[in-house]
Formats: structure tokens, sequence, C-alpha cells
């Protein structure tokens, strides 16, 4: 099966998107200065509604992804990451917590390793997880991008907030 591969320059760095002609398997933070440019005519759509969907998280304006994706790992991985993306937009939620939702709370170091081991970053958010003394963990695409993301959640949702007022 063919794969094909899309860079987005985010804010806070190149975004290599990698997926199949039916689903996206891989988002991830790469070290580069620029995006490469790419032909939208043999691009998977899939890849393409990956890549607007992104520019709307970042932009504000989408808090949810609906693309087709692939979540490549173990049972026990499959169902954590199925758990992130439980945890509502500009929330956080520790790693314990997340063992508890699971049913197995001790399973704490073992949560926090497939957290470590989520190729589709932003879209299963990983970054919403936290120590339990609410200090920022682990997060492969490096902690100033954790903070980044939260903070960037919670200025969206309180934006949204203050124009629901009157």
């Amino acid at each position: 099966m063919t794969t094909f591969k899309v860079e987005y320059k985010s804010p806070i760095g190149v975004i290599e998107i990698i997926g199949t002609e039916q689903a996206v398997q891989s988002i991830l933070f790469i070290e580069k200065e620029s995006s490469a440019e790419w032909g939208q005519a043999e691009t998977p759509t899939s890849l393409i509604d990956c890549y607007n969907q992104l520019d709307e998280y970042f932009r504000g304006i989408r808090q949810e992804f609906t693309f087709p994706y692939e979540l490549k790992g173990t049972d026990f991985q499959r169902e954590v990451w199925n758990t992130l993306t439980e945890i509502p937009y500009a929330k956080t939620q520790s790693y314990k917590e997340l063992a508890v939702t699971i049913g197995n709370e001790k399973a704490i170091r073992a949560v926090g390793s497939a957290n470590g081991k989520n190729k589709l970053s932003i879209v299963i958010p990983c970054h919403r997880v936290i120590g339990s003394n609410g200090t920022l963990t682990g997060y492969a695409g490096g902690l100033w991008r954790k903070k980044w993301l939260l903070e960037h959640e919670k200025s969206m949702e309180a934006k949204k907030m203050g124009s629901g007022r009157k």
C-alpha cells in the first residue's frame, strides 16, 4: 500500500502527516525550519482533510477532528488512545485519572508509556495528560509545545465563552 507525506507548518513547528489513500497514520512534529511543497493532485483526501483540519485547529476554529485515521498499536495502547479522545478540548486529566478511566488504576506507568507511543499528535490529545500534581510531564514534541497547545486551547475556549456574553 502506498504511503503519502504532507508537511504542515504550524505556529510551533513543522508537522509531518503520513498516511494512505484510506487513513492518516502519523502526525508528528519534526525538527525542520520550513515545510516542503506538495501537490494536491496526488495527495489523498485523508491527508488533505487532516492538513486543513489542523490548520483550523491552530486558527482556533476547530476542536474535534473528523478525518479518517488509523491507530496502530497493541489493544491496550489503542484503548488508552481512544480514551484520550474523550478528554474535552481545553481540559486536562492526570495519568492516574486516565488509568482509572480505563479500569486499571495501577496501570499509571503503562498509560504513560502508551501516551508516549501516540503517533497522532494533537488529534489523539496526549498533550492534555498531566502529572497528578498538575505539572506538565512527558511530551514527544517537547514540553514547550505541550504548554503552548494547552494555553492555545484555553485561550480559544476563553474567547468562545467571552463571545457568548452580551
